[in-house]
């Protein structure tokens, strides 16, 4: 799945392409994603004028004076800006038509993606209303992440992949934070002092501007790329390296299964 580094460089790909400009088609070939495709939604966004995008935890929001899209790319999904007439390629499910005669182009093989209005109040329809902090917010800091830890018998890296506790430390990135950290990733988020927080916040930051800066470098134009920034060319410290050694200790790597999720760590180097 898209982590955040890989939905903000998506954003910033299409943005130039979409903002100031009129929507002046959209077409739906495929109504079947996660909640199927409003049949109205077409009324909502022909002919009105993009002012804005952003990004909230994995959603992109596209902001109209009438209200908001919320596009979300699921499991598998991708954008592209095409010509017109570019080849419809298989999964290619929707088509954003705009003004400057470009496309914004879905691609979505599993189809768990979604494309909803989100009306004038954006912020509290109900996908997002929830949502915790940005990681890169100043709302997201060691502070606060200490006193929500309080009583909580989860473990961390549950805890920081909870979105209602901060929004977009997937998976990969959960992981290498807390090695860098020298956080167990089954330590109980109650056991961590303030000052070890302190420590994994300013990880959980850097990692993922590291990731948005390189997606940045390495997909320089969406309309020849195939939408897909993938995960970027870093050099990963634990996540699928099982196995491995450690690159501070030389220990083998250790997988374990955390709240379902695979959870790599040095055995040694996070306590």
């Amino acid at each position: 799945m898209p982590e955040l580094p890989e939905v903000e460089t998506t954003q910033r790909g299409i943005e130039t392409a979409l903002k100031g400009q009129r929507v002046t088609q959209l077409v739906v070939r495929d109504h079947r994603l996660r909640w199927p495709v409003a049949e109205d939604l077409a009324a909502h966004l022909e002919g009105a004028k993009v002012q804005s995008l952003e990004r909230r935890a994995k959603y992109m929001l596209i902001h109209f004076s009438s209200g908001s899209l919320i596009w979300h790319l699921g499991m598998s999904g991708s954008m592209r800006i095409v010509d017109p007439d570019e080849p419809i390629k298989k999964h290619d499910h929707i088509d954003l038509a705009l003004s400057n005669d470009k496309v914004v182009r879905y691609n979505d093989p599993r189809r768990f993606g979604c494309l909803l209005w989100g009306g004038d109040d954006v912020m509290a329809h109900p996908l997002l209303a929830s949502l915790g902090p940005e990681p890169l917010s100043d709302q997201f800091n060691a502070e606060a992440l200490f006193q929500r830890s309080r009583g909580r018998r989860v473990s961390i890296k549950q805890f920081i992949m909870d979105q209602k506790v901060v929004v977009g430390v997937g998976n990969i990135y959960a992981s290498e934070a807390l090695f860098l950290a020298g956080i167990a990733p089954s330590r109980q988020a109650a056991r961590i002092s303030l000052l070890r927080y302190r420590q994994l916040v300013s990880h959980i930051k850097a990692v993922l501007i590291e990731a948005i800066r390189q997606g940045g470098t390495t997909l320089r134009d969406f309309s020849q790329a195939d939408g897909r920034p993938g995960y970027f060319e870093q050099q990963l410290q634990v996540y699928g390296r099982e196995g491995l050694p450690c690159v501070a200790c030389n220990t083998q790597i250790r997988n374990k299964v955390i709240g379902q999720r695979a959870s790599y760590y040095c055995p040694v180097c996070q306590r």
